[in-house]
């Protein structure tokens, strides 16, 4: 038996040792994220293509972050879709934005593989489809599925690729999902064939002054140079009038052999080599998607500036992508030290760009207004209930629907229309979720529900129909703007596209229609041939067309169209046509 007695250490290898268990210490405990564990060679790519991507998750969108990979299609439509991996076939959805056509598989490992911007599903899928489209008299379905219907082995065919819903250019989208919570993962930790070896591009540093709200200011911006790898800004030390301060990076992530920039993966925050905050974009789901606008800097994006990715978490943002170590991110600085910062951003295959500066408070006069404590009515908070009321408007906003205090603003325009225009703060600031607006109006009993309130800002305009409470019309949206009431008698406008009343059509694919409406929103869209349903497409929203087969056969044929507005205006159309 061996005795420790037996053996000497020097004192330089005794040294090493102790260096390097430090080393790991500190590695470990500076770490802010711990290493994803997902599974390994298990999905295959849903393509035969060369893999590419044109976006990946994570990506900077508005009001969404990217949800998963836009996998190239060779510019081409119609390319073969194969699934991922065993499983089955749970759900399929059809809408006119969106998706498009999509398709959804289980897979016996608790994951699910999405794919959408479809043109077409594989035969035996469709005709299911398609049969329960005329049962359900909508051509805009979410179908769940028999998990015994449709059983798919890895590599299947399952669909033909396209560009439907809302998709800007031929690809397929691809997602993975956690079946039981349907929270989205990020695909490329699962091993896909994406060569990637070159580390994330940071652009652009951005600073706040966290005394007040980050929408009550603009962020001061400074440039960076990359000296021996390491990013840093000109100048190396900034001097900052405020004793309190947080940061916002602009970075991209590319890919080995491409130069398209996608989104980063993860960011970490460091002051004097202690952890402070980080972001990790994976494992977000749809309902919270729209958080993304209090993770950039809403307001600096909205009037046409650089996306640029907070590094603190804003007082009204949940947990989220963040994760919290020392502090949300708003550093306090107003001892006259000087403060090493260090950045650390991610690309999902671990490639790693850093950020150094320091930064140093010139701030004399400590801040003695806490915006969480003294309140006055102009003032909105996150984490409180915001209420603003006259004689002429009411609204409020939930506890959760702010990220940051906003000082309010309201002023009342005078209109011809059936209220003045009530003007609420402005679309720069993010609001999460829906919120309630109720306008005052004095409206002909006959007339009370054609009432629709219109929301306009930046040339953008959305309509929702307002209901009547005791003369009080209330609607729901999203974003501040201009507000006012409107009466809507004005039915939807049916236009044929290609097609005119008589004609025949026996050298034609398919025929269309057109249905636009005043207030934009058509609530009902209905055909029926010789008095049954026939499914007509509405891919985008823009035209409805029905491609001609065994529901139309030879001979004479009556078709009726029928189109209806939110208000309940409606028109109506027949035409006779022969085959």
């Amino acid at each position: 038996m061996k005795h420790w007695k037996n053996y000497s250490f020097s004192n330089s290898a005794i040294f090493l040792l102790t260096g390097l268990f430090l080393l790991m210490q500190f590695q470990a405990s500076s770490q802010i994220f711990p290493e994803k564990n997902y599974p390994q060679h298990y999905f295959r790519w849903p393509l035969d293509v060369k893999p590419g991507i044109a976006a990946n998750f994570g990506e900077l969108r508005p009001n969404h972050y990217h949800m998963g990979l836009d996998c190239r299609t060779d510019s081409k439509v119609n390319q073969p879709v194969y699934a991922a991996a065993d499983g089955y076939i749970a759900r399929v959805k059809i809408e006119p934005y969106g998706f498009g056509q999509c398709i959804y598989i289980n897979h016996p490992n608790g994951l699910t593989t999405l794919y959408a911007h479809l043109n077409a599903f594989f035969p035996e899928l469709g005709k299911y489809v398609k049969e329960q489209q005329y049962k359900l008299q909508s051509w805009k379905v979410f179908l769940d599925i028999p998990a015994d219907m449709f059983p798919v082995t890895s590599g299947q065919q399952i669909a033909l690729s396209g560009s439907t819903g809302g998709s800007q250019g031929p690809h397929v989208h691809f997602e993975i999902r956690d079946t039981k919570t349907d929270k989205v993962l990020n695909p490329l930790l699962f091993d896909m064939p994406i060569a990637d070896n070159k580390a994330p591009d940071i652009f652009r540093l951005a600073v706040y002054d966290r005394r007040i709200s980050v929408y009550e200011q603009s962020p001061k911006f400074y440039s960076l140079k990359k000296i021996n790898g390491i990013y840093t800004t000109v100048p190396a030390l900034l001097k900052l009038n405020t004793d309190k301060v947080s940061f916002a990076i602009t970075a991209f992530d590319t890919y080995t052999g491409s130069s398209n920039r996608n989104g980063i993966y993860e960011a970490s925050l460091y002051e004097d080599e202690t952890p402070v905050v980080g972001f990790r974009i994976d494992s977000i789901s749809y309902d919270e998607t729209r958080d993304v606008n209090g993770h950039i800097d809403y307001k600096l994006r909205s009037s046409g500036g650089p996306f640029v990715q907070h590094l603190s978490r804003l007082p009204g943002y949940p947990e989220g992508v963040y994760k919290d170590v020392n502090g949300n991110g708003a550093l306090q600085i107003g001892d006259d030290s000087v403060h090493h910062i260090r950045v650390e951003v991610k690309d999902a295959n671990g490639n790693t760009s850093q950020l150094k500066f320091d930064v140093q408070s010139l701030y004399k006069t400590k801040n003695e207004t806490d915006l969480s404590v003294h309140f006055n009515q102009k003032e909105f908070y996150p984490g409180y209930v915001n209420i603003f009321e006259n004689d002429h408007l009411h609204f409020y906003l939930s506890d959760n629907q702010l990220y940051d205090s906003i000082r309010f603003t309201y002023n009342e325009i005078p209109s011809v229309a059936v209220s003045p225009i009530y003007v609420l703060k402005n679309a720069n600031v993010p609001v999460h979720g829906y919120f309630s607006v109720s306008i005052k109006a004095t409206v002909t009993e006959n007339l009370s529900d054609k009432i629709v309130m219109e929301r306009e800002y930046g040339g953008k305009n959305d309509f929702v129909k307002a209901d009547n409470n005791n003369g009080w019309y209330k609607a729901a949206f999203r974003e501040f703007g201009n507000f006012h009431l409107l009466i809507d008698t004005i039915p939807p406008f049916i236009k044929p596209v290609g097609f005119k009343d008589g004609m025949n059509c026996a050298k034609l694919t398919h025929i269309a229609f057109g249905v636009s409406d005043n207030t934009e929103e058509i609530k009902i869209f209905t055909a029926m041939l010789d008095g049954n349903w026939l499914r007509f497409s509405n891919d985008k929203g823009r035209t409805f067309i029905y491609t001609f087969d065994e529901m139309c056969t030879a001979g004479e044929h009556e078709l009726k169209i029928y189109a209806e507005d939110q208000v309940g205006n409606v028109a109506e159309r027949i035409y006779h046509f022969s085959r």
